[in-house]
């Protein structure tokens, strides 16, 4: 009998987890057999939390499945890091026109690195489209930016911000 297990790497900075996050997290494990869920390190980004940190947040509001992995990647390529896990599909989220010609260049960059890798991109729902790490990051401070960010977040992840913001 033939078989074959559908891998896929969803990969992000996580800065923090956010319900946009956890949306794509679902929609890939609807769609394959297996997820891994792994954060980069972008030398070129400045990040809030150390990578130790996003992956207890992410894990705290991720589903416990044996389908799906939470890891940690640096200073390699993610097709690298997608050959080296198995998979044989990278998840990317495209929220706007700027996501998906980035999103375009890059899924060509790795089809040349990695050809028998292929990219699937999906679209948000309207109502967390334009939600990210970057843009919850930049409500905190202001009176009142609890009641706005505990909307972006799940409650693990904003006990964490709240805390950090002390």
């Amino acid at each position: 009998m033939f078989s074959f297990m559908r891998t896929a790497v969803y990969a992000g900075s996580f800065d923090p987890p956010t319900y946009g996050h956890l949306w794509m997290i679902e929609r890939g494990l609807a769609l394959f057999d297996r997820l891994i869920v792994a954060i980069g390190s972008n030398p070129a980004k400045k990040y809030s939390f150390p990578v130790e940190q996003r992956l207890e947040m992410l894990r705290s509001c991720v589903p416990n499945s044996e389908r799906l992995e939470v890891a940690h990647f640096d200073n390699r390529y993610l097709v690298d890091f997608a050959k080296r896990k198995n998979a044989d599909y990278i998840l990317r989220g495209i929220r706007s026109p700027n996501d998906y010609e980035y999103e375009r260049v890059m899924r060509q960059i790795n089809a040349d690195m990695a050809p028998t890798i292929d990219t699937v991109f999906i679209m948000p729902p309207r109502d967390i489209a334009e939600l990210s790490s970057s843009m919850v990051k930049s409500l905190i401070g202001p009176s009142g930016w609890q009641e706005i960010v505990q909307r972006y977040v799940p409650p693990s992840v904003f006990a964490q911000l709240d805390q950090a913001a002390g």
